[in-house]
C-alpha cells in the first residue's frame, strides 16, 4: 500500500481503535452498564468508517487513477465495487 498518501493516517486510527475496542472489552469484562458499553461500541464504528473513508480516498486517488493511466480501470472499479458491496451493508 505504499504510495497512498493517507497510508500513516489510516494505521495510526488503527492503531487507536485497537486500543479503543481493548477498553470497550474491559468495560464488558468490569461488568459496566451496558448503554456506556453500547456507546463506546458506537464510537468505535464511527472511528473505523473514518479510517475506511481515508482508505477509499486513497483508493481513488492512487489505485483507481494508476489504473486509467494503465489502461486496467474495469478490473480495478469491478474490485472497488465488490469491496463496496461489502463494506455497505
Amino acid at each position: 500500500m505504499s504510495g497512498h498518501a493517507h497510508t500513516r493516517k489510516v494505521v495510526s486510527r488503527l492503531a487507536r481503535i485497537e486500543g479503543h475496542v481493548a477498553a470497550v472489552k474491559r468495560m464488558v469484562e468490569d461488568g459496566r452498564p451496558c448503554p456506556d458499553v453500547l456507546v463506546q461500541i458506537a464510537a468505535v464504528r464511527g472511528a473505523l468508517d473514518r479510517a475506511a473513508k481515508l482508505l477509499l480516498e486513497d483508493h481513488m486517488e492512487h489505485c483507481i487513477l494508476d489504473s486509467l493511466r494503465d489502461g486496467d480501470a474495469e478490473k480495478h472499479l469491478s474490485e472497488l465495487r465488490e469491496a463496496l458491496g461489502t463494506f455497505i451493508t
